[in-house]
């Protein structure tokens, strides 16, 4: 039953990704995101004061959709905002910011629950997203409207080159929840570790992302989109075999968990600016088509993990298998081809986004 809670926002997590993409590439994302708050607040404030497992269930989905939508318009408003290199890393900053808050609610919500009780512990997180939601109406800056699509929505959802990217986020963001996930049993049933030892190994596979996901976007001007991508799935994949030919010591261990929180988070910035590059007045449905495949892995990869567990006895052909399955998605980066020039035509140059006003960032 807790399980289902975490597939219930999951599922419209998921769900949301293109159609509110495609929200904020035709309304603009400061609308977009100013509505997926204020339901992420609503969502909070409805489990607080929930009075039945069912009910928690609901505003657990209810959350989903503004979390998702939350998400794919961040990504969307920073490539209106920023232009050139730039991009990438202001691209990577938010990354690293959703992880980082991730993060926050793992430690600070166990905390306000000893102190206050469960149901102040959501209260509080739902004050938290309120002011974010005041913060966002005061304080954003607007970029200019969103120049209109002059690409087919079908062509774009079909678009192989978007397909390899989510495949790439396959094999970074959702390898990377589904290893992590998993990584806790690992250690405990090769090492022994204790619950407490295992799971801070576990969470800092997350964690590491806040600083790699900006590092990627450091990289990627410099060794360029797809070397960004190669470089994290390799390191992805030396850590998913590292892990599981056997893990001897926690010394061994580590190098493994470092390889693997790092490699997972480098191509980040890239692959969503290079989506959006590809369909650039449909930027926000093409990176929500990328997120959502890798939604998908979280959503397929964990239980299968836990087959291969069950079938065989160990958790070392999981991680095989997930090794795999990134060495696949690096070598599909050969076919993620150069941005064609004529794949839209140019917005006018009131309408584009390396003419904001110069008092923005």
């Amino acid at each position: 039953m807790a399980g289902l809670l975490t597939t219930g926002i999951f599922l419209t997590h998921a769900a949301m990704q293109i159609p509110a993409g495609h929200l904020a590439d035709r309304l603009g994302s400061p609308r977009v995101l100013a509505g997926a708050l204020a339901i992420v607040g609503l969502a909070n404030l409805g489990i607080g004061f929930a009075s039945a497992y069912a009910h928690l269930l609901w505003w657990k989905i209810f959350a989903g959709l503004g979390t998702g939508a939350c998400f794919v318009s961040g990504a969307r408003y920073i490539t209106r905002l920023f232009s050139g290199p730039r991009m990438h890393l202001a691209q990577g900053l938010y990354g690293g910011s959703v992880l980082l808050g991730s993060g926050f609610v793992i430690f600070a919500v166990p905390q306000f629950l000893a102190a206050f009780g469960w149901r102040s512990a959501f209260f509080t997180t739902a004050c938290l997203a309120l002011a974010a939601l005041a913060a966002w109406l005061l304080a954003a800056p607007r970029p200019l409207a969103p120049p209109r699509a002059s690409s087919s929505f079908a062509g774009m959802l079909s678009d192989p080159q978007l397909w390899l990217l989510g495949l790439v986020q396959m094999a970074s963001f959702g390898l990377v929840i589904v290893a992590g996930s998993w990584i806790a049993a690992l250690l405990r049933n090769s090492l022994g570790a204790s619950p407490a030892r295992a799971g801070l190994a576990g969470s800092l596979v997350l964690l590491l992302g806040i600083v790699t996901r900006p590092l990627g976007g450091v990289l990627a001007p410099r060794l360029g989109v797809p070397g960004a991508l190669r470089a994290g799935l390799l390191m992805s994949t030396a850590g998913c075999f590292l892990l599981g030919a056997g893990i001897p010591s926690w010394r061994a261990a580590l190098p493994a968990i470092l390889l693997l929180g790092a490699g997972c988070g480098l191509p980040y910035a890239g692959l969503f600016n290079r989506a959006a590059a590809f369909y650039p007045s449909r930027a926000g449905a093409a990176m929500g088509l990328v997120n959502m495949l890798g939604i998908v892995m979280i959503l397929a990869g964990a239980p299968l993990v836990g087959h291969l567990a069950d079938w065989t006895g160990n958790f070392r052909a999981g991680f095989l298998a997930l090794g795999a399955f990134a060495a696949l998605a690096f070598v599909a980066t050969w076919g993620i081809g150069p941005l064609p020039a004529a794949r839209e035509v140019p917005a006018p140059a009131t309408q584009r986004a390396d003419r904001l006003p110069k008092s923005l960032p």
